[in-house]
């Protein structure tokens, strides 16, 4: 029970002595308004606010000095010492609000005398590494280093399509609608990272891990082995729970102390669901700013609304314009049949493909099949297997229908042949008549010129009647 009056005299002259034997500089004063309440009236309460600010510059002393809003998340301090907030140097406010039942610290420097500062709320976590305020990247931010290296996608035929492969310290995004094969193509990328070599961490929100390394292996991705190796960490981040801020920091510590290179979260867009969507997507912004800040490449499959239009869509985080790389994954429904395709909507400095291709999954492992078109659709699975068959059959119609042909050609060519011949022999048969008959009629009419001569001999007739 308090009686008398009462003053911060006596502390302060008790402070005075502790900070003169300890020759301090700085001091923090932690719930002054739990002190101040103990006053009668606001008067009282302003004198010994005044009281503290000289005797704090009086001594030189540096102090932080932390109190109680009012009840109105407008209200910084209550009525009777809100005051306060001008006499300072510097004044940070901090708030904790609950976003769709997801709890959300956030900081926001209200004034700094002397110095430029950053008015905008930004969120915070208590970690065990302490105090940490996502920072967004700012004015004069140093560029991350860039690189002409190419990392396999961990599918041959998608590597040809981008050009060689990604980007090293490039970010991927991978939109589909569910069962379109997303983890699949993570799950692919990671595969090929370990098979380098490379320290990779999986982040998985919708499956544990060990789940994610069994159904991966029913196409040919083996990943155990690389696990058990420690090459390759599986994180199931369902074991995480917080704000999509705790999710960045979890996930930035965990690939920190992995000494990850290659960095897979399936699927990203788990964040938009950690409290409001502004808040996600800021901490979408920073993933991807700090992975290539670090040299990781970044894989993130991003899951579209199942009873949203087929239609190609941004992610719900609208990172899709920050991506350096995206891959949109669909369904194409044909003939009864439901079959996967796959298109490159965009990659930041390359000559990529922009066909539908369509991603086919086997035992054996994935591949992508050559574009196959038929009156200007695309066709994939059956329906393209049963044209592909009857244009077979047409071709072999054809080649026998020709093959047929030719033989009737070649006969209708050796029966001209033969009858050219003929007409040939019978050609030189009436030219050897025809020499014949000049031949003969020559020979006879040299013979009665000679009949003649020797008939005239053996007559005896002169020479001047022979001569005529």
């Amino acid at each position: 029970m308090l009686s008398g009056n009462f003053d911060l005299s006596g502390m302060l002259a008790a402070l005075e002595g502790q900070a003169a034997a300890m020759k301090s500089k700085r001091i923090v004063i932690d719930a002054l308004d739990i002190v101040l309440a103990l006053l009668p009236d606001a008067m009282s309460k302003r004198r010994e606010i005044y009281r503290l600010h000289d005797w704090l510059l009086r001594h030189e002393m540096t102090a932080i000095i932390t109190a109680k809003t009012g009840e109105g998340a407008d209200n910084f301090m209550p009525q009777s010492f809100g005051f306060m907030q001008f006499m300072v140097d510097c004044s940070i406010v901090l708030n904790h609000s609950v976003v769709l039942g997801v709890s959300q610290r956030n900081v926001r420097v209200q004034k700094y005398r002397g110095s430029a500062f950053d008015e905008n709320e930004s969120p915070f976590l208590i970690s065990k590494k302490g105090f940490e305020v996502a920072v967004a990247r700012t004015l004069g931010h140093v560029d991350a280093n860039v690189t002409n290296e190419r990392v396999s996608s961990g599918i041959e035929r998608l590597d040809t399509m981008l050009g060689g492969g990604y980007y090293r310290g490039a970010s991927v995004l991978i939109t589909g609608f569910p069962g379109t094969a997303k983890t699949t193509l993570s799950g692919a990328f990671a595969e090929a990272a370990c098979r380098r070599g490379e320290r990779t961490m999986f982040v998985s929100f919708d499956s544990d891990g060990s789940e994610v390394v069994r159904n991966l292996s029913s196409v040919g991705i083996k990943l155990d082995a690389y696990v058990k190796s420690g090459c390759l960490s599986m994180i199931s981040a369902r074991t995480i729970t917080g704000s999509a801020e705790t999710y960045l920091v979890r996930i930035k510590t965990l690939a920190i102390e992995h000494a990850a290179r290659c960095l897979v979260i399936d699927p990203v867009s788990t964040l938009s669901k950690s409290g409001n969507e502004l808040t996600a997507h800021s901490v979408a912004e920073r993933l991807i700013d700090w992975s290539k800040s670090q040299g990781i490449t970044l894989v993130c499959t991003s899951l579209l609304d199942e009873m949203a239009s087929q239609a190609e869509g941004g992610s719900p985080l609208q990172i899709s314009t920050l991506a350096d790389t995206w891959i949109h994954l669909n369904y194409l429904v044909q003939a009864g049949e439901r079959n996967r395709g796959m298109s490159i909507i965009k990659s930041r400095g390359t000559a990529h493909s922009n066909q539908v291709r369509e991603l086919i999954l086997s035992d054996t492992g994935v591949t992508l099949a050559d574009t196959y078109s038929a009156g200007g659709e695309v066709l994939m699975g059956t329906l393209r297997w049963e044209k592909e068959s009857a244009e077979r059959v047409n071709a072999e119609l054809a080649e026998v229908a020709a093959q047929l042909k030719q033989v009737r050609l070649d006969a209708e060519e050796a029966e001209l042949e033969v009858r050219l011949k003929a007409v040939q022999t019978e050609l030189v048969a009436k030219q050897v008549e025809k020499a014949l008959l000049v031949r003969t009629i020559e020979s006879r009419e040299r013979e009665v010129v000679r009949g003649r001569s020797r008939m005239a001999e053996l007559r005896g007739a002169d020479l001047h009647t022979e001569r005529e």
